[in-house]
């Protein structure tokens, strides 16, 4: 166990991904694992993840301000408006991840958004699958945590057909991690029980 968990100079003990890099840490301590129930803010997340697929996490959260301000605050209604001119000044912006098919896509993904939002709110699309509950696991090594589950299996398949983009198990999961659908922080970090506190009793 001790070998997938770092402890800090503050004295707690933390999953060792996000290793000693203070963006990362801060994302560790203060982000990943806390369950969202935002709409617009999971479609960033769910974005970003997608614009990830071949990264690593902090090669975007590094680079998240500078997506933000690019993709108008990750407004879907904004980025369904985005033209061929907006596009072509996408790709030219060397603070974001330059990929064509994965920003084209992001309009894609806000015009499914809008049409689910207004059907019966995204969030509400999303947490369906889970029953409204974060999964709580109780994971104490690295080699437990799965990549991909049936529950993304199921929430990939559900927003493919809707017309979002670059979310297939493996991403959706990675999501599903970061907005606290599952709580995977191994049981020995301190954010574990801190994670499965803020929770929703449904």
């Amino acid at each position: 166990m001790t070998s997938d968990l770092i402890v800090h100079p503050d004295g707690k003990a933390r999953c060792r991904w996000p290793g000693t890099d203070p963006l990362y840490v801060a994302y560790h301590d203060s982000e990943w694992g806390v369950p969202e129930y935002d709409d617009r803010a999971l479609f960033e997340k769910l974005i970003l993840d997608g614009f990830q697929a071949g990264l690593s996490w902090i090669t975007i959260l590094r680079k998240r301000d500078n997506f933000r301000r690019a993709f108008a605050g990750f407004e879907p209604e904004a980025i369904v408006r985005f033209d061929e001119h907006k596009l072509a000044a996408l790709m030219a912006d060397a603070g974001i991840v330059r990929n064509r098919a994965k920003i084209v896509g992001t309009v894609a993904s806000a015009r499914a958004y809008l049409s689910i939002q207004e059907k019966r709110g995204f969030a509400n699309f999303l947490w369906d699958f889970l029953d409204g509950r974060t999964m709580q696991n109780s994971f104490r090594s690295m080699s437990e945590v799965p990549t991909e589950t049936l529950a993304a299996e199921r929430m990939s398949k559900a927003l493919k057909q809707a017309g979002f983009t670059f979310c297939g198990p493996t991403i959706v999961y990675a999501f599903m991690q970061a907005v606290g659908m599952v709580n995977d922080h191994l049981v020995g970090c301190f954010r574990h029980a801190e994670c499965a506190a803020l929770a929703r009793d449904v």
